[in-house]
């Protein structure tokens, strides 16, 4: 279509061309402004779904109905005691048959159910040790001594006679419980006490000292089996027959300590 005033100059047409096209670029802006504004909240900077859907929930699974997993603390399973008078344990045959009497005596297990002399706590059997190890030698008052046997004994049954040591120094050491060191003596209850029945010193098998190791601060057993059958000293000719059903009393004497004592009866069925 002509212009009715005739040609514009050249400036002025070049202006509104320039115009035209500056308007052209300006809304072109505004679409792409608006275009990226009304999708802005589609994506996330992770590249993951903006978060228009709602988050799925996670139903959990069947709970468990047991107990839940504990585990007692530890240890020491801290260890052989039961929480008795004497506690529990026995001979783990490290010291052989030592001890033992022409009158039956010899190491065996540890008996359950008992009657005790003096209250301690029994641990295992303990390690053996010649004389002369460099092992120290227990201190006087270091090692504590208790006396352990059941409370009863069927008519078949052979009763066991605990010796407990237990260490209350800080040191390890070794002591004496052979069968002079640590006298065992069964009387029959209500009779005299010079009229024993058995004793360890009479005639022992391995009449020497019967060294164990204690450990510092821990409890050492040695277990002695008498099968009923009397003794007399120095070897001599013991009287006839068997020890027969009653009450019967034994006693622990250690060189130089305090004697122990505990009773125990043989049934008669």
């Amino acid at each position: 279509m002509r212009n009715p005033v005739g040609p514009l100059p050249s400036s002025i047409y070049w202006r509104r061309r320039a115009v035209a096209a500056l308007l052209v670029a300006l809304l072109a802006a505004l679409v792409a402004w608006a275009v990226t504004s009304a999708g802005g909240g589609g994506s996330t900077g992770d590249g993951k779904s903006g978060g228009s859907d709602p988050v799925k929930s996670i139903t959990p699974g069947p709970s468990s109905t047991g107990p839940a997993i504990s585990q007692q603390p530890g240890g020491r399973d801290e260890s052989d005691e039961d929480g008795g008078s004497g506690g529990s344990g026995g001979s783990d045959g490290g010291d052989g048959d030592t001890g033992a009497s022409s009158g039956g005596a010899s190491d065996g297990a540890s008996p359950d159910g008992s009657s005790t002399g003096s209250a301690g706590t029994a641990g295992a059997g303990g390690q053996q040790v010649p004389a002369n190890s460099p092992l120290p030698d227990c201190k006087p008052g270091a090692v504590q001594l208790s006396l352990r046997t059941k409370v009863s004994y069927g008519p078949d049954d052979k009763p066991k006679f605990e010796l407990i040591a237990k260490n209350t120094s800080s040191a390890t050491c070794k002591t004496d419980l052979g069968p002079k060191n640590v006298v065992l003596t069964v009387t029959e209850a209500g009779g005299d006490d010079n009229d024993r029945i058995w004793s360890s010193k009479d005639c022992p098998a391995a009449p020497g000292p019967l060294f164990l190791k204690v450990p510092a601060g821990e409890t050492v057993v040695h277990t002695v089996d008498w099968n009923r059958t009397r003794s007399a000293p120095d070897c001599a000719t013991p009287p006839p027959g068997k020890a027969g059903p009653g009450t019967y009393l034994l006693e622990a004497k250690p060189e130089g300590g305090p004697v122990q004592r505990a009773s125990f009866v043989l049934s008669k069925d």
